[in-house]
């Protein structure tokens, strides 16, 4: 097998488009891709061409010559998905079909112009496939002085390649057409309607903040919250920077066993040396560095087979941290490994049966998967102490200092849009927002992203989403659905009065530059974690050379 995808994968599928015998699967238009996991290099059909490293956004495509000890699980997970001798796809010279980027038929009136409320990667995706058209304008607004969502604020900072897919972002900030107003929060510094008043259309990609909460008694005493806050202050959110975080007790619960609440659990184990050399704020290293954890027990409702969290990730946990099991939960992954029929759930099964015992001495910090375990009460006087669960007829007490929630995400209801309060997303068809008892569309308004079609997916899985609201947008737009903006000239104007403070590009490629320097030899960057702080990167930023010939025609 020449080329082998990782576990840094983002469904993004520009790999898919660049290998030119069509090897990597599934593809965009083939039904897995919105429910798989990775994409899959068929080995016997790459032709060892290196077109999809060049592709792929994170880098997470490597030569299987090239790859380190904890990435050759990757080998076998790349060939199983193409079973022998049935089902492989022979290599072929045509390429996988790309969907074509909707055709703007231009009016005379002016261009094409979008504003898009978020700038994580449903809206840079979004952005990149308006932008495909000349002489389409978008104007992206955040509410904070910095870009990207989630990539910033919610990949764990050990994952540096997921990371690389900023670099694609910026490319795309940099075209012609596309602007920032970043620091704008849009519902306080300008209305939905005012957007509209400015803009053909307004596109919301703004994601899913909220947290699934846990309604058992005890949540809010001190030593409780949830995952996403605590992934935001490690990240350095301006909004969570000085969460109280308190790590001088053993152990810490995590309630829930996905993804993120694997992340959070190998972030609280990881050395902090080893973390010194990422982006973590720096008050999360310091923290860190004190801490005194040496167990994050991982709880499971449901059984090894429901596991939540992906293989990657799984397998790259497994390489790099001690996780081990309970001897009745290793009972219990052999019992459902016995019945398991999926290969993805046997995989997964596979390797937790060969996790270590929980009842060896704790040697370093180790995360613990345990299972069947439903949270009852949390419990303590002034803080958390323990947690109390159910498991079946018993009820089981785990000491803790601390207890965080990992049960899920839930969108948050946009001024002015219409709101689904059960699946916590803007009611659509397709991206195109639409009146829940009538079914008719809202005039100018589109979703993409979490807010969308819920919290599902992976970053490049908003690729293909935000690809198919656009499109909507577009066949609106040519159709003449969409009235053209009363002011568009106007838009700069009001937004600096409504917010002085705005930062534009430049301002956030100064804040960047600020960073990296920031950052050292040692580590990719040092993040601001004050908003005051941030805006005095973004003032140091060059004037434009409008700004810089008016001000040198003042001093003459």
């Amino acid at each position: 097998m020449p080329h082998v995808i990782t576990q840094s994968c983002c469904s993004d599928g520009s790999c898919v488009y660049a290998c030119p015998v069509n090897c990597i699967h599934p593809t965009p238009d083939e039904p897995g891709f919105a429910t798989a996991e990775m994409l899959y290099i068929d080995p016997a059909a790459c032709v060892d061409c290196g077109a999809c490293v060049s592709a792929c956004p994170v880098g997470a495509i490597a030569h299987d010559s090239k790859l380190s000890t904890e990435q050759l699980p990757f080998v076998a997970l790349n060939a199983a998905f193409y079973p022998e001798p049935e089902g492989k796809l022979p290599p072929t010279s045509k390429l996988a079909p790309v969907i074509e980027a909707p055709m703007v038929h231009p009016r005379p009136t002016g261009p094409l112009t979008v504003a898009i409320v978020g700038s994580g990667p449903a809206a840079m995706y979004a952005a990149d496939e308006l932008l495909t058209q000349e002489g389409v304008r978008v104007n992206v607004f955040e509410q904070l002085p910095t870009p990207y969502g989630l990539v910033r604020a919610g990949v764990a900072p050990d994952h540096q390649s997921t990371k690389r897919v900023t670099t694609l972002f910026d490319k795309i900030a940099d075209r012609a057409g596309f602007r920032f107003y970043l620091n704008v929060e849009i519902g306080a510094d300008l209305t939905h309607d005012e957007l509209l008043e400015h803009h053909h259309a307004v596109l919301y990609a703004v994601g899913a903040p909220n947290d699934r909460r846990l309604e058992i008694d005890g949540m809010g005493l001190p030593g409780t919250g949830t995952a996403t806050e605590f992934v935001a202050w490690y990240n350095g959110h301006p909004e969570f920077a000085s969460l109280p975080i308190d790590l001088s007790h053993e152990r810490v619960v995590v309630v829930g066993n996905g993804n993120v609440a694997l992340d959070v659990a190998r972030i609280l184990t990881t050395d902090p040396d080893v973390l010194a050399r990422t982006d973590i704020a720096d008050h999360a290293l310091a923290a860190l560095r004190g801490s005194k954890v040496t167990e994050v027990v991982v709880a499971a409702r449901r059984g090894p087979a429901q596991s939540a969290f992906t293989l990657p990730e799984l397998i790259g946990l497994t390489a790099t941290t001690e996780v081990v099991l309970s001897a009745a939960d290793h009972d219990a992954v052999l019992r459902d490994l016995a019945v398991a029929g999926d290969p993805l759930t046997r995989n997964k099964l596979e390797i937790l049966s060969k996790l270590g015992d929980a009842s060896a001495p704790v040697t370093r910090p180790r995360i613990r998967l345990a299972y069947g375990l439903t949270p009852a009460r949390i419990l303590g006087q002034s803080r958390v102490e323990a947690v109390e669960f159910a498991a079946g007829d018993d009820v089981r007490r785990v000491d803790a200092g601390m207890v965080l929630t990992s049960i899920g995400y839930r969108g948050r209801a946009v001024r002015g849009l219409p709101f689904d309060e059960s699946a916590g997303v803007v009611p659509n068809d397709g991206g195109r927002v639409i009146e829940p008892a009538s079914g008719r569309p809202v005039p100018g308004s589109y979703v993409a992203g979490w807010i969308k079609r819920g919290p599902t997916g992976f970053i490049g899985t908003n690729k293909s989403c935000a690809a198919q609201t656009v499109r909507n947008l577009v066949d609106d737009y040519n159709s003449g659905v969409l009235r053209d903006p009363v002011r568009p000239s106007a838009l700069d104007r009001l937004v600096r009065r409504r917010q002085p403070d705005l930062v534009d590009a430049a301002g956030w490629k100064a804040i960047d530059a600020a960073e990296i320097a920031r950052g050292g030899d040692g580590r990719p960057r040092a993040k601001f974690t004050a908003v005051t702080d941030m805006l005095a990167a973004a003032a140091n930023a060059p004037a434009p050379p409008i700004a810089r010939r008016l001000l040198a025609g003042l001093r003459r």
